[in-house]
Parts: structure tokens; sequence; C-alpha cells
């Protein structure tokens, strides 16, 4: 009797290692350390297909923030977004925002393409040059029809 007690008490603490291993690892994947600040910029999207709050956002490939909101505009149709990018990461004013694909059957992330302007976008502003998510499903038809749109 007292050996299965020993067992299981050992099991039942490899088991709560394990638990907190994982909570370790959410905590350092998803950042949820106090000391990273960041700041808002937004940005309006025809189509955010794939993208959700805490969707990666990458500058040259390179994970600089995450999708903090999105909304549905009802006048516009569009969706309103908001990014929180990582302090110290100066955006040009120029840049473009796009929703790109990690490949095939990977996720979608949302990448910023720098500009060249010597002016930098302050906290709250908005990206206005924006491109939405392309639907691999109408560029396959698109091809298999061999229209040319």
């Amino acid at each position: 009797m007292a050996e299965n007690t020993t067992t299981e008490v050992l099991v039942g603490a490899g088991v709560l290692a394990l638990a907190a291993g994982f909570v370790f690892y959410a905590a350092q994947v998803t950042e949820l350390s106090a000391n990273s600040s960041t700041y808002p910029l937004e940005a309006s999207f025809r189509s955010l297909e794939g993208v959700s709050v805490g969707t990666d956002v990458r500058l040259a490939g390179v994970r600089v923030g995450s999708v903090a909101a999105v909304d549905l505009n009802p006048e516009t149709y569009r969706a309103d977004t908001v990014v929180a990018v990582q302090q110290g990461i100066e955006i040009p004013d120029d840049s473009a925002i796009v929703i790109s694909s990690e490949g095939l059957l990977g996720g979608n992330f949302v990448e910023i393409v720098p500009g060249g302007s010597p002016f930098f976008f302050e906290p709250g502003d908005t990206i206005t040059d924006t491109q939405g998510a392309v639907s691999l499903v109408s560029l396959l038809l698109k091809f298999v029809s061999g229209s040319s749109e």
C-alpha cells in the first residue's frame, strides 16, 4: 500500500511539473512579460482573412509586435485593426502593411513593408497603405479558368 502511494505522489509531482513547464513556455511564446512595452498603429483592411487578435506583426521576417484589436467598421465594411509595435522600432511614415501567408499550409501574419521616408509614425497614427489577404482559392480558380483579372 505504501509503495502505491509513493508512486502516485511521484506521478502527481511529475504531472504538476509538466503543467508548470507548459505555463512557462506559453508565457515565453506570448511574451507576457512586464518589460515589453508597445505603441499602437492603426490600419484598415479590405480583407483580414486568417488574422485575429494575437497574430504576429513582422518587419523583415522578425516579429516586432502583434495584432491588438480587430473591429468591423459598419460604414466602410472594412476591418479596422490596431497593431501593437515594440517600443524602439521606428516605422517610416510611408510604409505599407500587408497580410502575408507563411506558405500553402501555413497561417497568415501581418507584414510591415518599410518605406524610405525620414519621418516615422507616432503612436496612434494610421497606416493608409494596406493590402488585405489574398484568397488562395480565388487565385487557383483564376489560374484554372485562365482569367487574366
